[in-house]
Parts: structure tokens; C-alpha cells; sequence
């Protein structure tokens, strides 16, 4: 596919399209570029027309100066929508991608027709903190070297009973697709900062998390679905934080029922 670029108040934005039908916004998290949707792209493609981008600070999207805001990256989301001359869209957030979505169905009801939230959290004083075990690996990865360090993040990142092939896969892409060190830090910021107590969404919202997720607590699925109105959660058992990448068929399927 190619390449298209569109302008967010002036920060290029590289987003690609696959498929026909009702639009389907893809959102992802720090440190993943849109390559990190593969798995569940061509299933998605046969029912919607998918909109998969590089957030501000990866990719081959630009890479401004930090901080970044969630909101920021909704509205580069929306950038991408306008772009393409679409005036309402499905909306899957992952992690990072899902507090911009949240930010993104708030801030915009009338853009979002359906979301789904992925391994992310309602954000601000209520939300269950990072679970130690990605504090500790954090704080460790200063003394490792970038390549043991990557591994641990991408094996943290999976279920501790991940399949070796996946983790080498996962490995492989990220060392092929390094994050550039100030944009991983404007989207670091990005997640820090960011509060939805406030934020109302009216918009059908479908929450997924994996059960083993070590980087963002699964009980902040909860908490998102009591602060959405009639929001559903459903969970991956035993599946870590990437887990469209260990169940990438259940998640498609999963998601393009909610969405039909």
C-alpha cells in the first residue's frame, strides 16, 4: 500500500487504507507504529474499509517536540479522517491508542459512531496503577544493553507463556522498527498525563483486555465500563498486553461483531 500524509495544525500524520466499507479508525499505543496492527488487519479489510496511522512520534509520521497530549493524538486521528473525507468512523484504541480514543469520542461525538478499547485504562487518581512488574523492568532496562532490553519489553509486553516464535517475531519488527527516543518520550508524557474522570462518551463502547496483561492492570476494564454507559467488557484469558497479537482471529472477530 502507499503512504498518504495528512496535516495535523501542521504535524504530517502517515496513515494507509485497506479495504471497502464502513470506516474503521485504528489507534495504537506507544512505541508501535501502525505495522503493529498486521495481524488483524486483512480480517478487519474484508469488512471495513481500516484507517491504520503512525501516532505523532513514530513511524514516518512527524516527530514534533514533547510533550504530547491524548488529545493531541485524537485530534491527529481526526486529521487522518478528514483527510480521507470521512465524517464518522468505528474507533479501536489500544493502550496509548485507547486514551486517545477515549479523548477522541469525548471530545467529538458526532465522529465516532462505535468504539472498542483495548489493554487501557479511564487514566487520573482512580485508575489501578502500572503493575510493578513494568516498574521494575523500567527501572532495570537503564543497566541492560538496547538489545536485551527490547526483548524484555517485548516479552513483558506477552503472556509469560507466549508462544517463543511470537516473541521472536515481535523482537524482530521492533528492532527493524526502532522508536525514535524524543517521540517515545512525547507520547510517554502523553500516557502520564492523561485523565478521562471527566471525559463522557455516549458512543456503544466495547472494552477487551487480556487477563495477564503486565503492563496495564486488566482491572481498569472494569473501572472503564463503569464510567461508559452500557459499556461491555469481554476478556482474553491468560493473554498479555498485545494480545491482538496472541488471539489476533478471536480479536478480529470479536470486534467486527461488535462493530456489524
Amino acid at each position: 500500500m502507499t503512504v498518504t500524509f495528512a496535516d495535523s495544525a501542521g504535524v504530517r500524520i502517515a496513515y494507509e487504507s485497506f479495504g471497502e466499507g464502513p470506516p474503521l479508525l485504528l489507534m495504537q499505543g506507544i512505541g508501535y507504529a501502525r505495522w503493529s496492527w498486521d495481524p488483524i488487519v486483512p480480517e478487519l479489510a474484508e469488512r471495513f474499509r481500516v484507517l491504520s496511522f503512525d501516532n505523532r512520534g513514530i513511524g514516518e509520521s512527524d516527530v514534533p517536540p514533547p510533550p504530547y497530549t491524548a488529545r493531541q493524538l485524537a485530534q491527529d486521528g481526526l486529521a487522518v479522517l478528514d483527510d480521507v473525507g470521512v465524517e464518522r468512523a468505528h474507533v479501536v484504541g489500544a493502550s496509548l491508542g485507547g486514551m486517545a480514543a477515549q479523548e477522541l469520542a469525548a471530545g467529538f461525538p458526532e465522529r465516532v459512531d462505535r468504539l472498542v478499547l483495548a489493554c487501557t485504562t479511564p487514566g487520573g487518581a482512580g485508575a489501578l496503577p502500572m503493575p510493578a512488574q513494568t516498574v521494575a523492568l523500567m527501572q532495570e532496562s537503564a543497566t541492560l544493553a538496547p538489545d536485551v532490553a527490547m526483548r524484555r519489553f517485548v516479552e513483558n509486553a506477552l503472556a509469560s507463556h507466549a508462544d517463543p516464535s511470537l516473541v521472536e517475531d515481535l523482537y524482530q519488527r521492533r528492532v527493524a522498527n526502532p522508536p525514535d527516543p524524543i517521540g517515545w518520550q512525547g507520547q510517554a508524557a502523553a500516557g502520564m498525563g492523561f485523565d478521562g474522570s471527566d471525559l463522557e462518551i455516549s458512543a456503544p463502547t466495547l472494552i477487551l483486555h487480556g487477563t495477564e496483561d503486565a503492563v496495564v492492570d486488566p482491572g481498569n476494564a472494569a473501572l472503564l465500563a463503569e464510567r461508559i454507559p452500557g459499556a461491555r467488557v469481554e476478556l482474553f484469558s491468560g493473554c498479555g498486553h498485545l494480545f491482538f497479537w496472541e488471539q489476533p482471529e478471536r480479536f478480529a472477530e470479536t470486534v467486527a461483531e461488535f462493530l456489524s
